[in-house]
């Protein structure tokens, strides 16, 4: 429940030793490498040049092919279906960094990709193929090759004319040019066009093009045919028939081919740690025998690789971060089962900056609670109880999915605890199931009931939105005491909690005196810390600054009250509904249809406006962001668990 403490490594080792001293670290996944800063007035920094990422694009480049092939038998409907629950298999270490398996695998995804690219061909060419028969099928009944050329006596044409020039007009028009032409229309079946055959004496030719070309006339582009249009349809055909038996062979090569999914995604999966250990590679710095590494360690993590490293022969340095190098250092959060799932929300948000506090501890209960008071039902918390158990169970899911299944569970709780307290199970659920079926009158036992203490529940939140502030204050004055910071501890936190101790007292009617004293110690704050003028504008500021901030920030935390009112309102409307007909069936798909709603909307809504009340009203009294994630390099994988 805290932030892992770091340790900067320096280590030189022998370059022969690079690649093992890699595979070692990646196996144990606790070191972040980063790129040495250069130190100009050094003049050892000039011997020292960034190794080749040849390596890096190669794998790359094998992770992709990989993933290709697989796309490939998932579009073939090759792969076998996997369910959502279905957690990623295990496999071996030596296995998936076993070369003869992924040099087979290779061959597999290159034999994949062939096939695909062939059918990627062969579509093409069945295209280029289509608009060829579409280019001839016009003058397939024209018994006259097409290579047919004019002579020095007679000019031979075929061409088209726009479909809006009757063919009477045109023979007519050509008639009147002389008797020595004649223009037949082939095809009649096009209604765009009419496609005709133009014979004429060449000693008319050029009159007669002209007038067709005022007409519209367009040539038909057919000298590179030979042979009749028919017979060039009929090899087309052939051509087209034998393309198309030998993409369904393909296709059902590939179809066949699930059996290689396995092998190829442990290849991608192998080729992505490639790319990883040469990334790392590439951020450090060679010599002619030697290399050095520099990067980051956890402190629990050190005693263990120091035994490792001593297998090598190396000389390694490892010491604290000093204060002005924390900005540089990456974050590890250790947290436990309840706060672990918080991991979401502060990254999210930003992760805490090194030195600093793990807010993690100091959120869980905040927001667990106040998810649960803004959902407030049985039925709800029940599903998601039973939803994330079932998901972290069967699944296991790690990262981001994993820790939102945890949270879906702990808030489930508070949910169900929340509902049991306001009777509320799916709304009046079981009120409304009780007096369609017997006609009788049931109501769940309540403590309180959102309808009913309206105002208690938005007295409630608000007093436990003052906690949380109370909360958030007490870890600021608790911090700024470690730093020295003793002023600003007094005048920020102190002063306001007199403040408030004072008008809690007063509004019971004990005495004044204690407010009196909280103001004096609000005018004394300004007084004291600042100079000049801004003495008496620092007063100002801060009255004005803090009552509306603290105001604003408490008034805020009435969206508990809200959502737990719309939710519970909401489901009750559906169920009414749903009664109205008097039939237990309609009620049950109206009832379900709308709770569904409900849940979905209220699911994601109390998660925002609850992310809401910690990053802005808690967080902005104690906590300071700007970290960055340790990335160590490691074992990461997409398809398998790698069992170590």
């Amino acid at each position: 429940m805290a932030i892992v403490k770091m340790k900067r490594l320096r280590m030189v080792a022998m370059t022969a030793d690079r690649e093992a001293l890699l595979r070692r670290l990646q196996h144990m996944g606790c070191v972040e490498i980063v790129q040495p800063e250069a130190d100009p007035d050094d003049p050892l920094w000039a011997a020292l040049t960034p190794p080749e990422t040849g390596g890096l694009a190669a794998a790359h480049e094998e992770k992709t092919q990989a993933e290709r092939a697989l796309e490939v038998l998932k579009r073939y409907k090759a792969l076998p279906k996997s369910g959502f629950l279905d957690p990623k298999p295990g496999v071996q270490e030596g296995e998936l960094f076993d070369e003869a398996g992924a040099k087979a695998a290779r061959d597999m995804a290159k034999e994949v990709n062939d096939l695909d690219r062939r059918l990627a061909a062969i579509r093409a060419e069945e295209n280029k193929l289509d608009a060829q028969k579409d280019v001839l099928r016009p003058w397939m009944d024209l018994d006259l090759p097409l290579e047919t050329g004019s002579t020095a006596q007679v000019t031979i044409q075929l061409g088209t004319l726009p479909a809006n020039v009757p063919m009477n007009q045109a023979e007519g028009e050509l008639r009147a040019i002389g008797e020595l032409a004649q223009l037949t229309e082939v095809y009649t079946a096009e209604r765009d066009f009419h496609y005709c055959m133009l014979v004429c004496h060449a000693s008319q030719a050029e009159d007669v093009l002209e007038k067709l070309k005022a007409l519209g006339w367009s040539r038909a582009n057919l000298r590179d045919w030979t042979g009749t249009a028919a017979e060039n349809l009929g090899r087309l055909y052939q051509e087209t028939k034998a393309l198309k038996a030998e993409a369904a062979s393909i296709e059902e090569k590939l179809s066949g081919m699930g059996e290689s999914a396995p092998a190829l995604r442990k290849l991608s999966d192998l080729a992505g740690l490639d790319a990883g250990r040469e990334e790392a590679r590439g951020r450090l710095m060679d010599t002619g025998q030697t290399f050095l590494l520099e990067g980051w360690v956890p402190e629990e993590s050190w005693p263990a690789l120091k035994q490792e490293l001593d297998k090598f022969p190396c000389a390694c340095e490892v010491g604290d971060p000093a204060p002005e190098e924390y900005e540089k250092v990456p974050v590890k959060l250790k947290n436990n089962t309840l706060t672990r799932p918080l991991n979401m929300v502060t990254e999210m948000y930003s992760l805490p900056a090194y030195g600093t506090l793990d807010p993690n501890p100091l959120m869980a209960p905040f927001f667990i609670l106040f998810y649960g008071i803004m959902m407030a039902d049985m039925g709800y918390g029940l599903l998601m109880m039973l939803a994330g158990a079932i998901i972290l169970k069967k699944k296991k899911p790690g990262g981001t999915f994993g820790h939102l299944c945890g949270l879906l569970v702990l808030c489930g709780i508070t949910t169900f605890i929340m509902g049991a307290l306001t009777g509320g199970f799916f709304g009046d659920f079981l009120t409304q199931v009780v007096k369609l079926t017997t006609g009788g009158d049931f109501a769940l036992p309540a403590l309180f009931t959102p309808l009913e203490d309206t105002m208690m529940i938005l007295v409630g939140a608000m007093c436990l939105g003052f906690v949380q502030i109370i909360t958030g204050m007490a870890v600021s004055f608790v911090s700024k005491l470690k730093n020295g910071q003793v002023m600003d501890a007094v005048f920020e936190e102190v002063t306001w909690w007199v403040v408030f101790a004072g008008l809690g007292l007063m509004i019971v009617g004990i005495t004044p005196i204690v407010l009196v004293i909280g103001l004096v110690m609000v005018v004394a704050g300004p007084v004291i810390q600042n100079q000049g003028f801004g003495k008496v504008t620092g007063i100002f500021g801060s009255l004005y600054n803090h009552v509306t901030g603290y105001f604003g920030d408490i008034l805020s935390y009435s969206r508990l009250m809200a959502l737990m009112l719309a939710g519970s309102v909401i489901a009750q409307v559906f169920n009414t509904l749903g009664a109205i007909p008097g039939n237990i069936v309609i009620f049950l798909i109206i009832s379900f249809a709308g709770n569904a709603l409900n849940f979905a909307l209220n699911l994601l809504g109390c998660y925002v406006h609850d992310l809401r009340l910690q990053c802005l009203e808690y967080f902005g009294k104690f906590y300071q962001d700007g970290g960055k994630p340790f990335r160590p390099l490691n074992l990461n994988t997409k398809y398998y668990e790698v069992v170590k």
